[in-house]
C-alpha cells in the first residue's frame, strides 16, 4: 500500500471522513429535513413571501417610504424576518426535540462529536438563508426591487452577525428548556419580534417603545438591512447591538446548554 500523498482526499485515521465532510454531510441531512417539512418551509419561506407580496400591495397599510419605493422599504426588513425564521425558529425546535429523544447526546458521541454537529446545523443554517434569499429576492425583484448595489456587503455582514445571534438564542433555547416549551417560545419570540422594527421600521411605533426595540436583536437587524440595501449606509449603532448580543447570546448558549433533557 502506497503512503498517501498531498493530492490524495484527506481523511481520517481509520478511513473515517475527514471532519469537514462530515459536517457537510450533517448539514445536507439537516438542510433536507427543513425543506421537506411542511410547517418550517412555511415558516421560513412561504410566510416570508406572502408578507412581501401582502404588504407591497396592501394600500390600506400607510408606511413612510421618504420617497423610496415601497417595495425597497419593505424588502430588507422581510429578509431579517427570514433570517430569523431560518436561524432561530427552526434551529431552536428541531434541536429541542433531538435533544429530548437523546439524538444529541448519541450524535456527540460520533465521529462527528458536539462541536461538528453544532457545524453541521449552522451549515444547514446558511443553506435555507441562500434560497431564502434566492426566492426573497427573485419575487421583489419581480415586484420592482433594486437594492443599493454599494450596500450588498455590508448587508451581508450584518446578515451573518444576525445569524450569529439567533442561531446562539436557538441554541440556548432548545437546550435548557423543554421542547414542548419550546415550539411555542420560538413561535411567539417570532411573532413579538417580528412585530418589533424587522418588517417595518422601528420608527412607527411609539416613541419609548421605538428605543427599546433598537436594542433587540431583532430591531437593529432589520434597521441595518434597511440602511445597507436603502441607502448605502454604514449602520454603525446597529452593527454594535448586533456584535454584543451574538457574544452574549453564544457566551450564554456555550454556559448553559445541556445535551441531554
Amino acid at each position: 500500500m502506497s503512503a498517501p500523498t498531498t493530492t490524495d482526499p484527506p481523511v481520517a485515521v481509520g478511513g473515517a471522513a475527514a471532519p469537514w465532510r462530515r459536517v457537510l454531510a450533517q448539514g445536507r441531512f439537516e438542510t433536507r429535513a427543513v425543506l421537506r417539512n411542511g410547517e418550517q418551509l412555511m415558516v421560513t419561506v412561504i410566510l416570508p413571501v406572502l408578507l412581501l407580496v401582502g404588504l407591497n400591495g396592501a394600500g390600506f397599510v400607510e408606511l413612510d417610504t421618504g420617497g423610496a419605493a415601497r417595495i425597497d422599504l419593505l424588502t430588507p426588513g422581510v429578509l431579517a424576518f427570514a433570517a430569523m425564521a431560518s436561524a432561530f425558529t427552526s434551529p431552536a425546535i428541531a434541536t429541542a426535540f433531538d435533544r429530548r429523544n437523546g439524538v444529541l447526546r448519541l450524535l456527540a458521541t460520533t465521529p462527528l462529536g458536539p462541536t461538528g454537529l453544532l457545524a453541521g446545523k449552522l451549515v444547514s443554517v446558511l443553506a435555507v438563508q441562500l434560497v431564502q434569499v434566492v426566492v426573497l429576492g427573485g419575487t421583489a425583484a419581480a415586484l420592482g426591487w433594486r437594492p443599493t448595489v454599494s450596500g450588498v456587503g455590508l448587508a451581508l455582514i450584518c446578515w451573518l452577525l444576525g445569524t450569529a445571534a439567533f442561531v446562539a438564542l436557538a441554541l440556548l433555547a432548545a437546550g435548557t428548556v423543554r421542547a414542548e416549551a419550546v415550539i411555542a417560545l420560538a413561535n411567539i419570540l417570532l411573532v413579538v419580534l417580528a412585530l418589533g422594527g424587522v418588517v417595518l421600521p422601528a420608527d412607527v411605533l411609539p416613541g419609548p417603545l421605538a428605543g427599546v426595540v433598537a436594542l433587540l436583536p431583532s430591531g437593529a437587524l432589520g434597521a441595518a438591512l434597511r440602511a445597507t440595501l436603502l441607502d448605502g449606509a454604514v449602520p454603525l449603532g446597529p452593527l454594535a447591538v448586533l456584535a454584543a448580543w451574538a457574544a452574549a447570546l453564544g457566551a450564554a448558549a456555550a454556559r448553559w446548554f445541556r445535551w441531554s433533557a
